[in-house]
C-alpha cells in the first residue's frame, strides 16, 4: 500500500507552495486582504483589553483570570492570533511576492497552520450556536457595554470566520484536521472539570453534574456538541468547495509573484510562469 506523506494529508505539500493559498484572495489584493486581517486582529485584541479594563474597574477582577477557562474566550484568542499572523504572512507576500516566513518554516509548522485555519473557520460557529441557542438570557443586552461585548465575542466571531471562508483562496479543509478539532473539544472538557475542582465553578451550566444535571443529560450535551462540530466542519468544507468552483481559479497575486496574472487552476495543472511575450490576464 502506498504511503501518503503527512504534508500531502495536511494540504501543505511542496507542490502547492506557489499557490500561496493562505495569503491571497480572489477578490482583494494581497495587501488589502492582509490589511483587513490586521484590522480584525487589532479589534479582537482591543476588545479583549477593553473587557478586562471594564471588569477590573467594576469590581470583577477575578473575571480576568477566569476568562481563560471559557471556550468563547479561547476561540476568540485563537481568532486574534490567526488574523495577526495571517496579516503578517500576507504583508510579506504582498511586498516580496514570496511566502517569506512559510518558505523558512518546516512542514510541521505549515501543517499546524492548516489545523489553525480549520479551527478558526469552524469553532467560532460552534460558539455562536451554543451561546444563542443554549446560554442566551435577557441579561445579554442589559446595558450598552454588555451588548457590545456579547456581539463582539458571540456574533462578530462567526463573521470573521465567514470572511476567511469566502475571501481567501484556501482549499477545502483537509479531512485529517477534523480529529484535531475533536481533540480540542475533548481537551476543553478537561479544562471545564479542572476549573471546577480548582476554582469551584462550572464555566457552562449545561456541563454541571453537581447542580441537578444528571450525567446522562451532560453526556447528551457533549454528544450534541460533537455532532454539531461534525456538521459545521462539513458545511464549512462544502462552502469553501463551492467558493473555489464559483471563482474558477481566479486569484489576485502580488506584482512580484512570478505567476502574477495566472489563474490558480493553471498552476495546479503544472504550468510554468508565462514569458513576457504572453499577455497576462490581470485579475
Amino acid at each position: 500500500m502506498r504511503r501518503i506523506p503527512p504534508a500531502h494529508l495536511f494540504g501543505v505539500a511542496p507542490v502547492r507552495d506557489e499557490l500561496h493559498c493562505f495569503e491571497t484572495s480572489w477578490l482583494l489584493s494581497p495587501a488589502t486582504l492582509a490589511g483587513l486581517r490586521g484590522l480584525i486582529s487589532i479589534y479582537i485584541f482591543a476588545s479583549i483589553l477593553a473587557i478586562w479594563i471594564f471588569d477590573g474597574t467594576h469590581g470583577d477582577r477575578a473575571a480576568i483570570g477566569q476568562s481563560f477557562s471559557y471556550f468563547t474566550w479561547l476561540t476568540y484568542w485563537g481568532l486574534g492570533f490567526y488574523t495577526l499572523f495571517a496579516a503578517i504572512h500576507g504583508f510579506c507576500y504582498a511586498i516580496t511576492g514570496r511566502s517569506v516566513l512559510f518558505d523558512r518554516w518546516p512542514r510541521a509548522l505549515r501543517a499546524m497552520h492548516a489545523i489553525l485555519y480549520s479551527s478558526v473557520t469552524t469553532l467560532p460557529f460552534l460558539v455562536t450556536i451554543v451561546f444563542w441557542g443554549i446560554l442566551y438570557s435577557n441579561g445579554v443586552f442589559k446595558d450598552a457595554f454588555t451588548t457590545w461585548s456579547n456581539i463582539s465575542q458571540h456574533a462578530l466571531n462567526s463573521l470573521y470566520a465567514l470572511l476567511e471562508i469566502i475571501l481567501a483562496t484556501t482549499a477545502p479543509h483537509p479531512w485529517i484536521t477534523l480529529p484535531f478539532l475533536i481533540l480540542i473539544l475533548l481537551f476543553y472538557l478537561c479544562v471545564v472539570y479542572i476549573t471546577f475542582h480548582t476554582e469551584g465553578f462550572y464555566t457552562y451550566g449545561f456541563l454541571d453534574t453537581e447542580g441537578g444535571n444528571k450525567s446522562g443529560v451532560v453526556a447528551g450535551y457533549c454528544f450534541g456538541i460533537l455532532a454539531a462540530i461534525l456538521v459545521i466542519f462539513v458545511i464549512s468544507w462544502a462552502v469553501i468547495k463551492l467558493r473555489a468552483w464559483l471563482v474558477k481559479g481566479r486569484v489576485k497575486r502580488a506584482p512580484k509573484d512570478p505567476f502574477y496574472g495566472q489563474h490558480r487552476s493553471s498552476l495546479e495543472a503544472g504550468m510554468q510562469p508565462e514569458t513576457s511575450e504572453v499577455k497576462h490576464e490581470r485579475v
